[in-house]
């Protein structure tokens, strides 16, 4: 994800944070993941699972609420046009390209998407204004902006779409470029995580320069039969960990 569209993203997240804030002032009340071998081993043994539909992803994907203390909307206009024009100049770093701008891995049969992000606790009914507000500012310092994207796979293809995906973190390790229109984000390394959840899983720490300033994203991808989920992270602070408690809550939701 570029640095403009952070940026822009992290003007919309706090505005919200903040409106939030003010209301509860006002009212003062792995590479892959060990299961990598499972997913191997187990394919070809796993039943055929049902092809979901648009409608369906969307009653599956995270929805506001889902997730404590996290903020769950449809993605913005122009991060979706953004997303349709984005390129790396790699050709074998597609797959993470894909991943990091809500693009969904492989040829999935439908998919579905929605931008997550972290919000503050709400401070104690017994603080002041003042202490709210400052609480709320400092905590939405290491916010956390996200992604999840969510397809559905006919046949073997989400077993690819991870394959592929691991392919690429190994083949993009020294890091890569995204580009889309005049916004430009460097990657200048892809280091295997890891990440344990569902039939198999794929993590990557992607370490970023942000104008000289070096920062890190993180990319889990797991999938459940043949649904694959993806979540792409980073944070207003500049380093990011893993966000597992909006992929637990979507994990739960996939059932």
């Amino acid at each position: 994800m570029r640095r403009t569209t952070v940026r822009r993203t992290a003007v919309a997240a706090s505005a919200l944070s903040l409106a939030l804030l003010v209301s509860a002032c006002g009212a003062d009340k792995s590479a892959d993941a060990g299961p990598e071998a499972k997913g191997k081993d187990s394919a070809a043994a796993e039943p055929a699972a049902k092809v979901l539909s648009q409608a369906e992803l969307d009653k599956l994907i995270l929805a506001d609420g889902d997730a404590k203390n996290h903020k769950v909307i449809k993605p913005l206009k122009a991060d979706l046009a953004a997303s349709k024009i984005a390129t790396t100049d790699k050709a074998e770093c597609k797959p993470l390209l894909d991943a990091t701008w809500m693009r969904p891995l492989g040829s999935p049969a439908a998919t579905s998407v929605r931008r997550v992000s972290t919000m503050p606790e709400k401070p104690g009914k017994d603080a002041s204004p003042e202490d709210k507000l400052k609480a709320g500012l400092e905590a939405l310092g290491g916010a956390v902006i996200m992604t999840d994207t969510l397809g559905s796979y006919d046949g073997k293809s989400a077993q690819e779409a991870l394959a592929g995906l691991r392919t690429a973190g190994k083949a993009c390790a020294d890091g890569f470029t995204t580009t889309a229109g005049p916004d430009k984000m460097k990657y200048t390394k892809v280091t295997p995580a890891s990440y344990t959840g569902g039939d198999e899983a794929v993590a990557f720490t992607l370490t970023t320069d942000l104008e000289g300033e070096t920062g890190s994203a993180q990319l889990v991808t797991v999938r459940k039969g043949n649904t694959v989920v993806s979540f792409f992270a980073q944070s207003f602070a500049g380093k990011s960990e893993q966000p597992k408690d909006a992929i637990e809550a979507q994990l739960a939701k996939l059932g």
